[in-house]
């Protein structure tokens, strides 16, 4: 039996958590439960699973990981807020499920140096994927890894083509409903260079060696290449519970949390390059990865307030990664302390907003 603190429960990440410790009463039992406003569905949450300890807001978060013995701490929390709790869970020496990429990616360092080997399972479905791909051979066998991306609802689409995407239709996912500003990243495929960032900082693999191809039919959720030419893809109908699960119970599988393929009805599955020049923002990200310090936290930031300026009106489709850019250009990178990293946020939505009110 595992004891799990899930941090983010009234999110789409931690109701399926939810979901599958329900499923599971034998191997897990949550308690602590922490949302950032919905007080009543957690409480209602907490009801349900007799859970003693509930916490609103980063901070009450942040001591409830402290406060509470658990053996897995699942951060479903959305947005660079969740560093605090990130590291806090790995301070406490539970195994830390990662959802909350962005306190990886903004952390970077900070983050990595605090955690043990193999303290970090990560619930996103690409780097999950990975994680299991890698099971099939040594690290001096990697050759590169590649990411998947269903190429969002734009893709085909050249950049001139982009230019008067309304907010509607970026918001249009073909396969995901992921909330406004990861919905939008998806569409910009800022969201998948987020995850090239997250995968070196992850699996400690070089810019250089990590890819990133479409694949529409979100099936194949990432392949790892290996020395000898094989390639090992983790293939699965699209369903966040599995991923989910393995980082309640790494590196045990649970079972009958998914369903799986059915390989009695005919389905054609695809690959195509990414477009850099319509799309390039993995290329930006990898720029920003590569820099390091607190560049990534600029990034992420200034897009987060670019995302919203462009839903609200005050900017065009494409001026999103143009803002960040420019942004990002202007910055002198810092040492990425905890303070440091929350000051070149501060700084960067202020240039930001800056930029798109000029």
């Amino acid at each position: 039996m595992r004891r799990v603190t899930i941090l983010g429960s009234t999110g789409s990440i931690g109701v399926q958590a939810l979901d599958v410790v329900r499923a599971n009463p034998d191997l897990f039992e949550v308690v602590g439960l922490s949302a950032g406003s919905n007080r009543e569905l957690v409480e209602r949450q907490a009801a349900e699973f007799g859970v003693e300890h509930v916490a609103l807001g980063t901070d009450e978060s942040v001591a409830l990981v402290r406060d509470v013995a658990t053996d897995v701490v699942l951060n479903g929390i959305t947005g660079s807020v969740g560093l605090g709790p990130t590291l806090a869970a790995l301070e406490s020496g539970a195994t830390l499920a990662l959802a909350n990429k962005e306190s990886l990616i903004v952390g970077g360092d900070l983050v990595r140096e605090r955690a043990r080997p193999g303290q970090i399972v990560p619930v996103d479905s690409e780097h999950s994927a990975i994680a299991q791909a890698l099971r099939s051979g040594a690290e001096r066998e990697v050759r590169r890894l590649v990411l998947t991306a269903s190429g969002g609802p734009f893709r085909g689409r050249t950049r001139a083509q982009l230019v008067d995407v309304t907010p509607r239709e970026a918001l249009a996912h073909p396969t995901w409903d992921m909330g406004l500003v990861v919905t939008t990243n998806s569409s910009t495929l800022v969201n998948k260079g987020l995850e090239v960032i997250e995968a070196h900082l992850l699996f400690d693999v070089d810019y250089d060696r990590i890819d990133v191809t479409v694949h529409p039919q979100s099936i194949v959720h990432s392949m790892v290449e290996f020395v000898d030419g094989s390639t090992i893809a983790q293939a699965s109908p699209p369903d966040m519970r599995l991923p989910i699960s393995l980082g309640l119970a790494w590196p045990d599988r649970v079972a009958g949390v998914g369903r799986p393929l059915d390989w009695t009805t005919a389905s054609t599955w695809t690959f195509e390059p990414l477009d850099t020049e319509a799309f390039p923002s993995v290329e930006l990200a990898k720029q920003v990865g590569r820099a390091g310090g607190t560049v990534p936290a600029v990034f992420n930031a200034a897009n987060e307030q670019a995302v919203l300026a462009f839903h609200e009106g005050r900017v065009g489709y494409l001026g999103i990664l143009d803002t960040v850019r420019e942004v990002v250009d202007r910055h002198d990178s810092g040492v990425a302390s905890l303070e440091g990293v929350l000051e070149a946020e501060r700084w960067a939505r202020a240039e930001a907003d800056a930029l798109l009110a000029g």
